[in-house]
């Protein structure tokens, strides 16, 4: 078998980091993982510190919001209210969320912003060109920009609907050369590992081709997030067909992070193969629940 080296990862000069809301909080309560959190946003202060560029795409508002108002379930009396309680979640949880990192982030003197997005900060030409100049601001100023989906507006026709593919849309606009997806599986497998015992890792993919796809398609997430590996599998689409490398690795020790920046074999690779045919507003805008 072929041996591939990951050392060149080092070099990586401008990375995207996606964390799901299952990664964020202890799974008995719902309540956010402060001990997580504060490793998390170590790291990314600790890769500042390295001279690298960093994006943090974030998940857990409206869990955060929930537990705030003491929530078990989203549910109103018709599917317009159920919106209106998500949304009204979102709104308290992101806050609170921000809150947070702001917190932890000023520990380690850096500065962090906040960008919320939806579909239409991509489709739209003017959206896009000033959402991907005020990316570009932000981190030559060494700000680490903290994104999340806008889902206190974000409806069924402008949500992006999860944070893997968001991270992917927002690694290509600021033009990064990692994207790393954090969740709870170690990376990519022939079949669902929980249910097939004979299911096999796969620890890099060179072309994403119909059958990797279908093999994502096979294998899904936890309970707490939007995104199972179906949506992995669209990021990687987005991000190795705009010339990114991306991992996915197991968010259950965050400490992943570095050792991935390391060049440590870890995780699934999906290698960059650029397509300079790939329109990314156009994939976005036909790309709403597939």
């Amino acid at each position: 078998m072929k041996e591939f080296s990951r050392e060149y990862l080092k070099d990586k000069k401008r990375i995207v980091i996606k964390i799901g809301s299952s990664s964020l909080q202890h799974k008995e309560t719902g309540d956010l993982d402060y001990t997580k959190l504060d490793v998390l946003v170590r790291e990314l202060c600790n890769l500042r510190n390295m001279g690298k560029d960093v994006v943090l795409v974030t998940s857990g508002a409206i869990a955060v919001g929930k537990k705030a108002v003491h929530i078990k379930k989203i549910e109103g009396d018709d599917e317009d209210h159920t919106i209106a309680v998500k949304q009204a979640c979102a709104a308290i949880g992101q806050a609170r969320l921000m809150m947070t990192y702001q917190k932890i982030f000023a520990e380690y003197n850096q500065v962090a912003a906040q960008i919320l997005m939806t579909k239409n900060t991509i489709v739209d030409n003017l959206n896009r060109y000033n959402a991907t100049n005020t990316f570009r601001e932000l981190l030559s100023m060494g700000v680490i920009p903290i994104v999340n989906e806008n889902d206190t507006v974000a409806t069924y026709e402008i949500e992006i609907g999860d944070n893997d593919t968001l991270s992917a849309i927002v690694a290509t606009l600021v033009d990064a050369d990692l994207l790393i997806l954090l969740s709870d599986i170690d990376g990519l497998y022939t079949d669902d590992p929980r249910t097939n015992p004979d299911a096999e890792f796969i620890r890099q993919v060179d072309a994403l081709d119909e059958e990797t796809i279908q093999m994502g398609k096979g294998s899904t997430g936890s309970s707490v997030g939007t995104g199972g590996m179906n949506t992995k599998m669209i990021a990687a689409k987005i991000a190795t067909k705009s010339g990114i490398d991306m991992l996915i690795a197991n968010s259950k020790d965050i400490k992943v992070i570095h050792r991935l920046i390391d060049g440590q074999d870890i995780g699934t690779l999906f290698k960059a193969n650029y397509d300079k045919s790939f329109d990314l507003p156009l994939f976005v805008e036909r790309m709403h629940h597939r």
